[in-house]
């Protein structure tokens, strides 16, 4: 959810669009130092790395903010890199549940401030497990709908391991196995239909409607979550209907 969020409604103000930018450059430079930290710095020979320094590129990352990315998370700097992957499960406004991933070099900060930046803000820290049965990891490949239609679409990735394409206002999301994603996207590259994003993430099993009240409540958390410097992503059941998005963004 880092550097764009999909429940958030249309109208932002520059300097939130600036933020939100510059947590997504973050992010994708803690991927780039983690992949060259496990697998060296040679790119060609490292896949994880040549995939984070490919969404790097896609996303407009400066070059040299790169380079120097991989230098460091392979020592090459002198400076040692050292992440852990943590997980925090939360529970947010009318029974929404959260997955909060972080990415951090200091468990005990990360933990600190997740647990601040849930209670301050309308949520509850969630025992372990009692969350995370909800979600399944997926492969997620986000386009926007344009002329497509959605069988055109599944015509385009079945054959490449394809469960389901999700359809939305603006977008179509398609679904598969983690270890199917790249197949996904390479079909997709094959049939010159262009994506925004690929990811593995964790998708809800169910969803939880909320209404507006609810509906501020849980933005609000989610955008207090995503300021935090170890938060990679936030997942989450909650759903905002299209008319709670409309009264929300009418207040903006």
């Amino acid at each position: 959810m880092s550097g764009h969020s999909k429940w958030a409604t249309t109208k932002h103000k520059k300097a939130a669009i600036d933020a939100k930018r510059a947590k997504s450059f973050a992010k994708l430079i803690k991927n780039i130092e983690v992949a060259a930290r496990a697998g060296g710095a040679d790119v060609a020979g490292n896949p994880g790395l040549e995939l984070a320094v490919s969404k790097a590129k896609k996303t407009s990352v400066p070059i040299d903010n790169i380079n120097r990315a991989v230098k460091r998370g392979a020592g090459l700097l002198g400076e040692a890199v050292d992440y852990q992957t943590i997980m925090y499960e939360a529970r947010g406004p009318q029974g929404s549940a959260l997955l909060i991933e972080c990415l951090t070099d200091n468990k005990n900060r990360a933990a600190s401030e997740v647990r601040l930046g849930i209670t301050r803000n309308g949520g509850s820290v969630a025992d372990p497990g009692s969350v995370s049965y909800l979600f399944a990891r997926k492969g997620v490949v986000t386009l926007p709908r344009k002329d497509l239609t959605e069988d055109e679409l599944l015509m385009s990735v079945l054959d490449a391991g394809a469960d389901e394409v999700k359809e939305s206002t603006d977008t179509f999301e398609i679904i598969s196995e983690p270890q199917d994603l790249r197949a996904v996207v390479g079909a997709l590259e094959e049939s010159g239909i262009e994506y925004d994003a690929d990811e593995v993430e964790f998708v809800p099993s169910m969803q939880v409607d909320l209404d507006a009240d609810g509906g501020r409540k849980f933005l609000r958390l989610v955008d207090a979550l995503e300021e935090l410097d170890d938060v990679q992503n936030v997942y989450s059941n909650a759903h905002l209907p299209d008319d709670v998005l409309a009264e929300l963004e009418n207040e903006d």
